[in-house]
């Protein structure tokens, strides 16, 4: 069975915020969000291009944002070390959070959309009770030695990614924390559906994949260039494909057991894709370079 299908250009959403720090859907993959250098983040439909909502109230870059699990609420992290929980139908603030001594890099909530988790340039990921009116954080983990780049939350678990060349999974059940030193900046650092691997992008131009219990290596995907760039992967949604872009401007498919790149996408010419956002369910990517967004998936066959 040959799974490859090419994906093509379905939509591209000008988004008029400077540059796209990262882009993402929401838990559906229904909607997704843009975060900009204008201090603004924006909400989509990116299958129409309409523009559904924008929120300001941060007085600097946002760099990564999240929709909760009901998609009633936003969580977002700027570059003015605060967090904001926004309202998604008014388009208010309704919390801020000051906890973080730097910017706000990462940001996501848990399964149940209760907590929030923030990495930061300050080396340290707060939680945050996003339902009680508590403003400081709930817990503050202090193991990095350098900025945190990135956290992934699941039920139990929390992973995250540093500068330092560690990764480090946080067992929340047993309070347990597992570091793993890569030998490489890590720049980001996904799971894949199952739960049972870590994908992480590498300051060295490599992805690679782990086992998450045992720690072994299980692959390296390589080809694509992250100078200096801080890039993002993703899984494709049914764990065959590992995802990233690359400081060409392309973005690369890899077979995730074989290694082999079997698509590559090209995005822009010579300009970064540094953020991209796979959908849950269903063949769609979304890749952010620049000012622009471009929404990829299958051409739908004339009826």
């Amino acid at each position: 069975m040959n799974d490859k299908i090419d994906l093509s250009t379905i939509e591209t959403l000008s988004c008029k915020q400077q540059v796209v720090r990262a882009v993402r859907f929401n838990i559906d993959g229904a909607y997704c969000l843009t975060c900009g250098a204008d201090k603004k983040i924006k909400l989509w439909n990116p299958y129409s291009k309409l523009l559904l909502k924008t929120y300001g109230g941060h007085a600097n870059e946002v760099l990564d944002a999240a929709g909760s699990c009901d998609s009633s609420h936003i969580i977002s992290g700027s570059a003015d070390k605060s967090v904001i929980l926004w309202d998604v139908t008014t388009g208010q603030p309704l919390r801020r959070y000051r906890g973080h001594a730097s910017s706000v890099t990462c940001i996501k909530y848990n399964e149940e959309s209760t907590m929030a988790v923030s990495g930061s340039i300050d080396n340290t990921v707060c939680f945050w009770d996003v339902i009680s009116r508590r403003q400081e954080p709930v817990q503050v983990l202090k193991d990095a030695k350098d900025t945190i780049t990135s956290v992934q939350v699941t039920d139990h678990e929390v992973l995250t990614s540093s500068v330092d060349c560690h990764t480090r999974l946080y067992d929340l059940r047993v309070g347990k924390m597992l570091s793993d030193y890569i030998g490489h900046v890590v720049t980001f650092a996904s799971l894949t559906h199952d739960g049972q691997c870590y994908i992480l992008s590498c300051a060295d131009s490599t992805i690679k994949l782990f086992d998450k219990d045992s720690g072994e290596l299980l692959n390296t995907f390589s080809g694509h260039d992250s100078k200096d760039y801080m890039l993002e992967n993703a899984v494709n949604e049914k764990d065959s494909h590992i995802i990233s872009g690359s400081a060409s401007g392309e973005v690369f498919y890899w077979d995730l057991v074989s290694s082999t790149c079997t698509q590559k996408l090209v995005h822009s010419n010579k300009k970064p894709v540094v953020s991209l956002s796979h959908h849950p369910t269903d063949n769609y990517l979304l890749t952010a370079c620049e000012d622009e967004v471009k929404l990829w998936g299958v051409p739908k066959m004339e009826e």
